[in-house]
């Protein structure tokens, strides 16, 4: 196993995006994401290096799925101030307002579907490894991927600015 700064710095940034693209809450995917390397450092010996990612993965989605159950927190709407690289004002407000809008569709979707479809988009993991975690056949990840691809375009393509 690798020691902990390695891991961590290895994965890290994937492993947040992973949970904000669950939950919608940056302050709820910092703290999945620190609670997987917690998890996942104290049952290193059980880690395969070759899938670590798919073993941190499995392990947010897990903590997700589990903060869902809990009554007394809910996922908060996004934070208004989400940065962005583009140069002049009014290109950042555009793009916080289609990141905004595609988180909120994505969290119209069921939790399955928008896990799947993270872990394509954002890692390019297989689809074999995607139906291991979700507990899918490899068929059943492709359509969860493909079918939340379609939606996402097409409320893009029903946003008015986007209309002609």
């Amino acid at each position: 196993m690798l020691d902990f700064a390695t891991l961590y710095g290895s994965h890290a940034r994937d492993v947040y995006r992973f949970a904000l693209l669950l939950c919608g809450d940056p302050a709820l995917a910092d703290d999945i994401a620190a609670e997987t390397f917690v998890r996942a450092w104290s049952a290193r010996e059980r880690v395969d290096l070759g899938s670590v990612k798919a073993y941190l993965f499995a392990i947010a989605r897990n903590l997700f799925l589990h903060e869902i159950r809990r009554p007394a927190r809910r996922t908060a709407p996004l934070d208004a101030n989400v940065s962005s690289t583009e140069p002049s004002p009014e290109r950042r407000a555009a793009a916080r307002d289609d990141l905004r809008a595609v988180l909120a569709e994505l969290q119209q979707l069921p939790e399955v579907d928008r896990a799947a479809l993270a872990m394509r988009i954002e890692d390019q993991m297989p689809y074999e490894e995607i139906a291991r975690i979700l507990e899918l056949s490899v068929s059943a990840a492709k359509v969860k991927v493909h079918r939340a691809r379609l939606r996402l375009a097409q409320a893009r393509a029903r946003r008015p600015e986007n209309t002609e």
